[in-house]
């Protein structure tokens, strides 16, 4: 799918004072182990918890810890967000659910290597998600770039241009919000010093036609 924008961002679009209250709130509940969409994404850990081999892969690809939250106040934050860079891409995706967000953690050499949000098949899980895709994908940046190093956001463009890997650097200040179409590869590069905090979320959609 050729585009004229593969992100739409917003610089210091969320207060501080809120990034500091989102980080609280998170580093208040259980974290647990991030895991890929291959090894269900939202798999009971504790019911049911990784093998030693599906760890050994996992790290292969994904290293980092997460919260899982569904609090109105945040969505109410952030929303306005994705309907803007929908529009303002040029995208005009259709939308009208969303996951969970996903508070991540980041420490010194944790990571996430080359990835899509998107998946083969949509939802098949019963509820509100059955048969949707992920269409937008949406991460907020928590921390200042002051407060560590690495943790980059990159995207590789090499489907759609010349430009093999992007360092999105638009979002290395605390509060400043990117959104992309849930297709595009992406990676955060090894955090290499302090601690990177970041809110993740995913915007569904009936699958594209």
């Amino acid at each position: 799918m050729n585009l004229k924008h593969y992100y739409w961002y917003w610089k210091d679009a969320i207060p501080r004072r809120l990034c500091d209250e989102i980080i609280n709130y998170g580093l208040r509940h259980q974290k647990g182990r991030a895991i890929t969409g291959g090894q269900g994404q939202h798999r009971d850990l504790i019911k049911n918890p990784l093998s030693t081999k599906e760890l050994k892969n996992l790290k292969k690809k994904r290293d980092s810890n997460i919260v899982w939250m569904d609090d109105n106040w945040i969505y109410k934050e952030i929303s306005p967000y994705i309907r803007g860079a929908n529009y303002s891409a040029g995208w005009n995706f259709q939308w009208n659910d969303a996951e969970n967000c996903q508070f991540t953690i980041y420490t010194k050499n944790q990571y996430y290597g080359w990835h899509q949000d998107s998946w083969e098949e949509a939802y098949k899980t019963p509820g509100t998600m059955q048969g949707k895709i992920r269409k937008l994908s949406m991460t907020v940046s928590l921390s200042d770039q002051k407060e560590y190093s690495g943790g980059n956001l990159e995207f590789d463009f090499r489907q759609y241009s010349k430009i093999k890997s992007h360092v999105c650097k638009e979002i290395n200040s605390k509060g400043s919000l990117v959104v992309f179409p849930s297709f595009v590869w992406h990676r955060v590069t090894p955090v290499t010093r302090g601690t990177r905090y970041s809110l993740v979320s995913w915007y569904l959609g009936d699958p594209f036609k």
